[in-house]
């Protein structure tokens, strides 16, 4: 399969996510990203939403919201007890294999709040799709980098189709940093790699990712059982 400009980046997207999430919290303004420290977040009264994959990354956040009329969007960089990022048991209209949230008895993970108007929580709701549902997160702690007290309520976008499970366990992804994960982790290229060779192995991997973007993505993607080898590089 040929790979012109326009397919070079469709495979660069897929590979690429979760684009590269800050370590710190910041302001999305349109494009405009603002390291901004976690003291001086201001949240006006909204409810938090986790922001654990795609939406942590000002890179996804600017496309999510290109439509929109450039406001801020905060986003606070937290430790997030009790749960940890794996991949979702689905592959995206664009080619990749997304996160999801699992629960995970004293994990901790660094990941992001950020705290959307109505409008640009819808926005964010549309680029989910049917892949996803917004719930309230329950039995966890979130504790801004700079200490002090997290919100005692967060919403998430839940995975309907729930952990892909590599020889029967759920994988984290290894761009999201934990503390005393239990889940093996892969990147984002390694897990698109176990996926092919399971589902299509007569593919190289940009055909792989080309594959899915023209059907529209995989859902759900079958617990895949590679003889120990899953984890291995």
């Amino acid at each position: 399969m040929a790979a012109g400009p326009d397919t070079e980046e469709l495979v660069r997207r897929a590979l690429a996510y979760p684009y590269d999430p800050p370590a710190g919290s910041f302001v999305q303004i349109g494009e405009r990203t603002l390291p901004v420290p976690p003291e001086e977040i201001e949240v006006d009264g909204r409810r938090a939403l986790l922001a654990y994959g795609a939406n942590a990354s000002p890179e996804a956040l600017a496309r999510k919201l290109a439509h929109l009329p450039p406001r801020p969007l905060a986003a606070l960089r937290v430790a997030l007890g009790g749960w940890d990022v794996v991949y979702s048991s689905h592959v995206t209209r664009y080619g990749s294999v997304p996160a999801a949230v699992v629960p995970s008895p004293g994990t901790v993970a660094a990941v992001h709040l950020v705290f959307p108007d109505d409008e640009q929580l819808e926005a964010l709701a549309a680029t989910e799709g049917e892949n996803y549902r917004l719930e309230q997160l329950v039995d966890f702690s979130a504790e801004p980098a700079i200490g002090g007290e997290g919100p005692t309520e967060i919403d998430a976008f839940v995975s309907v189709h729930g952990p892909l499970l590599l020889d029967g366990t759920p994988v984290a992804l290894a761009a999201i940093p934990a503390r005393d994960r239990t889940f093996p982790e892969l990147t984002t290229p390694q897990m698109l790699d176990r996926a092919r060779a399971a589902l299509h192995p007569e593919l190289s991997l940009p055909e792989f990712v080309l594959h899915h973007v023209k059907r529209g993505g995989l859902r759900p993607i079958p617990p895949i059982d590679m003889g120990g080898a899953a984890l291995c590089d």
